[in-house]
Formats: structure tokens, sequence, C-alpha cells
């Protein structure tokens, strides 16, 4: 092999190596951040569905800072065993997998607490829409019997179809829809067609779909009615004033 041969080899080699160390160090570097923006993230849709203005005066997202010195006042996180309705102690949402949220075997819940009162829960649900996975926060008022808010993000659905699911417009009928009456649990419904087309009288656990996204109502009110039932066990225990921690 000729020197000059070599030399170029050894040149390319040299760059590789350089150029490989400057991305992981760049990535390395960007991991905090995305970690950071990701836990925001949640939060945000966690206030959004308990209510919290989100925005501020000049319709811009609120910062990092106020997200977090909210969650801080207002929102305690604990996890629950399903199977049993009871709060697990010494475990954190952090330490949850995907594996357990997935499973059912471990949940997390948010509860709003003011002057040492809980007035509001949340909870995470989704599900598949048409093209991809819609993510949500439920928030429920005090006696766990009524939507306070909801939050759909995080997925991939058609712009204006499926998508809209994200809008305020659609996102607002779920306020003050029931969950739970006289003793039983209600199935929610979001209705292709208009919930009057299906409930000449109206209907106080079922909103209108979105026109051209059948498929996305669907996973919406599938995935809404799983996630009550998989924290049936924990709000029974609340509204019969039952002790919540294990």
């Amino acid at each position: 092999m000729r020197k000059e041969d070599l030399r170029t080899i050894l040149f390319a080699g040299i760059v590789c190596i350089i150029c490989s160390l400057l991305l992981s160090a760049t990535a390395a570097s960007l991991k905090a951040k995305q970690n950071f923006n990701r836990e925001n993230d949640r939060k945000l849709n966690v206030l959004k569905a308990f209510g919290t203005p989100t925005v501020d005066q000049h319709d811009k997202k609120i910062s990092g800072e106020k997200i977090t010195a909210l969650f801080k006042e207002y929102i305690h996180e604990i996890v629950i065993d399903p199977a049993t309705g009871k709060e697990i102690q010494g475990l954190t949402i952090e330490a949850l997998t995907e594996e357990d949220i997935k499973q059912k075997i471990r949940l997390p819940l948010y509860m709003w607490e003011e002057n040492n009162n809980i007035t509001k829960y949340a909870f995470p649900a989704s599900g598949m829409g048409l093209w991809s996975t819609v993510y949500s926060y439920i928030a429920l008022n005090e006696d766990v019997s009524s939507i306070v808010g909801v939050t759909f993000f995080g997925h991939k659905e058609t712009p204006g179809l499926g998508g809209e699911c994200s809008t305020d417009w659609f996102q607002d009928q779920f306020k003050d829809k029931k969950v739970w009456e006289n003793g039983k649990p209600l199935s929610f419904e979001v209705v292709k067609g208009g919930v009057l087309s299906k409930h000449p009288q109206g209907n106080d656990h079922a909103v209108d779909a979105i026109s051209g996204a059948t498929m996305t109502g669907v996973g919406i009110e599938q995935f809404i009615n799983q996630a009550l039932e998989s924290y049936g066990r924990y709000f029974d225990n609340v509204r019969r004033g039952a002790g919540t921690s294990s």
C-alpha cells in the first residue's frame, strides 16, 4: 500500500472518530433537556385536564418554571394497585415502567389538593385512534362522579379530522359529563352523527364525535371506558370514604 493511501485511510479514520465523539457528546448534553421537556409536557397536560390555564395573557404556553411551581403547590402524585384499589406506599410515578401502565399492573394517579383537601383526581388514558395512539389525561371532580376536563395529545391523527380531538371545541364537550350516577358506573359514549341523533332528549354521559373521524372517536370512547374501569376500585373506595393506602 502506498504511503499516500495509508495517510488517506488514517485521516478518514481520525475524522470518523472525532465526529462520533462529537455526536455522542451532543446527544448526552441534549438528553437532560429532552427529559426536562418530556416531563414538562406530562405536567402541562395534567394541569390542563384539571382546568388550569396553560397559556398566559399573550396566548403563549406558560414556562417550565411556572408548570413546576403549580405542580408543587397543588398536585400530589401517587401510584395505585388496580386490583385492590389501594395506594402503593413508597412507589413514585417516575419509577413506573411503560409495561406497568400498559399491563395495568400499577397505575399513576394525580390529586389536586387545596387547603389540605383533595378536590379533583386525574389519570392517564390512551389507545389507538385511526393512525396512531392517542394519549390523554382525564380529571374527575371531588366525588369522582363527573369529568372536570380532558386533554388529548401526542397523536398523529389526520389534521382537520381525527386531529380535531386536540381542539378546545371537542375537549370542552367532556366538562361536567357524568361517569357515575345512582351508585352505578356509566358507559361513556362518543356518538357518531351527534348526541341528539341517538339521544333526542340529550345524554349526560355522551359527546358529539368528530365528523369524518369515526375510528378516532371509537378509540377514544373505548380507552376512556377502559381507564375508568381500571381505576374503578380506587374510585369506589373514594366514594365510600374508605382507606386508599396499602
